[in-house]
């Protein structure tokens, strides 16, 4: 590729030659100001100087004594020499009214008429005037000699341009070093300025610039990630499309400090680390966002770099693929067990007690079908349905009764569509998860000490709570575990909060989330055996304001 040559490549070269041409400019511009200004200023320092000589010498009282003797150039003439030779003036020439010399710097010129104009002093009038004489080109001043009421001479003074033209040309020596040095500053400022800004362009010009801001522009707002940037004093500096969705953020972010964006508490701390995170979770009211931090060395202040991912269709997929893979596993349970049956049954035909394995056969398919006709006859939203019968096989696996509670009722279609499936199963699947996981714990270890409210023998048992009422979708699940603690209550909705060890705790936080995004309610209590009790309230028109989490 070949460089154009009239500017040079850089927008730092641009502007540098541009800034110089500019600093030139200015330079050649004042120094002509200050030369034509001093020329002017010299003449007429000139002039007020042969003034005051002419006016001073028309008024002294020798110069009319000296006039009335028959000699006057005998007297005039060495006072004439003496006056300019102290003035430093070029001549001084004192004539009759006639224009002929009395004195004259050249001996030789006394007696001849003065070259000039005399007619205005004549009248009375002191002029000044350029004029070509004997010594050329002259500054001078004609003035009148009066003596009682009549003009007996003139007087005229005068310094010559040559001679004014010197002292400016001496004083333009200095102005032209003034000058080449304040070129030389500006053009050293505007380098050092130039190769600073050459730095931060990293050597490009303006076309490349407008067009790398072209594709940084295009590349934000077609990227899906979110992408964050913040300054040294953790403001946001840039913040894409994405970024701004995934954090529900308001298009005014840019400038405001991390700690002001109302984000979780634990992702404001992961944005406002000075150390890299990797692959971190992170939740928001809506969604489940993967944060990565990477600080900025360099340049004047460190700043971070954020991307951030949506990983909240992936862990509602995670949670739909890990309830698919416990009925699985419950499953291929029940179909070892009814393996087991089935041989039962022909065994007992085999030794020809065909009633014995009649009465046996019918036993196990009522216990299989009470639950699923309770289920079905109640709750007639499929996606519920399914799922309650999927999670009453897994809680049956692990020795855990799952019941439906009486009052429960679902019609079909009383649900409307902006109510997504998937968040139903998130938000009933997880709680039952631990309701499960809480009543087979309690009843693993024993049964534990029997609360007071319980009667009978301890068993494992959850029981869901599913119905339509004043225009809400009221969800229930409560078990027969330990129950969480006062100290606990407000902690197990966040974010990792778990009784089970790492890895674990999401799952009550993106009940929380899901309840957020549909505009229902939360409400921890304590269940009537002793446990848990979760109540959750969606509405069936329309979105609230947001969830809200109450503790019982």
């Amino acid at each position: 590729m070949r460089l154009p040559r009239t500017l040079p490549r850089s927008l730092a070269g641009q502007l540098f030659a541009m800034q110089a041409l500019l600093v030139a400019a200015v330079v050649a511009g004042c120094a002509f100001f200050a030369y034509a200004s001093g020329r002017a200023q010299a003449e007429e320092t000139a002039a007020r100087q042969v003034r005051a000589a002419a006016l001073a010498m028309a008024g002294s009282p020798s110069v009319r004594e000296a006039i009335r003797t028959p000699d006057p150039s005998a007297v005039l003439q060495p006072y004439a020499e003496r006056v300019r030779a102290d003035t430093g003036i070029a001549f001084v020439t004192i004539m009759d009214p006639d224009g002929v010399r009395w004195t004259h710097p050249d001996p030789s010129q006394i007696g001849r008429r003065f070259i000039g104009h005399t007619e205005r002093a004549l009248a009375g009038e002191t002029f000044e005037e350029t004029y070509t004489g004997t010594l050329g080109p002259s500054i001078r001043v004609v003035t009148p000699i009066r003596d009682g009421g009549g003009i007996v001479g003139l007087v005229s003074a005068g310094i010559t341009v040559e001679r004014v033209s010197t002292q400016v040309r001496e004083q333009l020596g200095a102005l032209g070093t003034a000058a080449g040095a304040a070129l030389a500053l500006g053009g050293l400022g505007t380098y050092v300025i130039n190769a600073r800004l050459r730095r931060h362009t990293h050597g490009m010009n303006a076309r490349e610039l407008s067009r790398m801001h072209t594709y940084h522009e295009a590349t934000l707002h077609a990227v899906r990630e979110g992408l964050l940037m913040l300054d040294g004093r953790r403001r946001v500096a840039l913040i894409n499309d994405a970024g701004r969705e995934l954090l529900g953020l308001a298009p005014g972010a840019v400038g405001r400090r991390v700690d002001e964006l109302a984000l979780p508490a634990p992702l404001t701390g992961a944005l406002l680390a000075s150390e890299p995170r990797v692959d971190e979770v992170h939740l928001t009211a809506d969604r489940v966002i993967v944060v990565n931090t990477s600080p900025v060395v360099g340049g004047e202040r460190r700043g971070t770099v954020v991307t951030l991912r949506d990983h909240t269709e992936l862990q509602a997929l995670s949670g739909e693929l890990d309830s698919e893979r416990g009925f699985t596993q419950a499953l291929r349970s029940q179909a070892h067990e009814a393996a087991n049956r089935l041989h039962t049954v022909v065994s007992l035909i085999e030794l020809g007690r065909v009633d014995e394995a009649v009465e046996f056969a019918t036993a196990e398919l009522e216990l299989a079908q009470v639950l699923t006709d309770r289920v079905v006859g109640a709750v007639a939203e499929p996606v519920l349905a399914a799922l309650l019968l999927g999670k009453a096989a897994q809680a049956h696996e692990r020795g855990v009764e799952l019941a439906l509670a009486e009052d429960s009722l679902i019609d079909d279609g009383a649900l409307p569509r902006s109510l997504a499936p998937r968040d139903l199963v998130t938000i009933l699947g997880n709680l039952i998860d631990n309701a499960v996981d809480a009543a087979s714990e309690t009843a693993t270890a024993g049964g534990g000490p029997v609360p007071a409210q319980r009667t009978g023998p301890a068993r494992a048992l959850v029981t869901v709570t599913a119905l339509t009422e004043a225009g809400e979708l009221l969800l229930r699940v409560a078990d027969t575990g330990a129950g969480i603690g006062p100290d606990d209550a407000d902690e197990v909705f966040r974010r990792g909060w778990t009784t089970h060890g790492t890895g674990r705790g999401l799952g009550l936080a993106l009940v929380r989330q899901a309840v957020h995004r549909n505009g229902g309610t939360v409400t921890l209590g304590r269940a009537p055996d002793g446990g848990a009790e979760f109540t959750v309230r969606l509405p069936l028109s329309g979105r609230a304001t947001g969830a809200e989490v109450v503790t019982a």
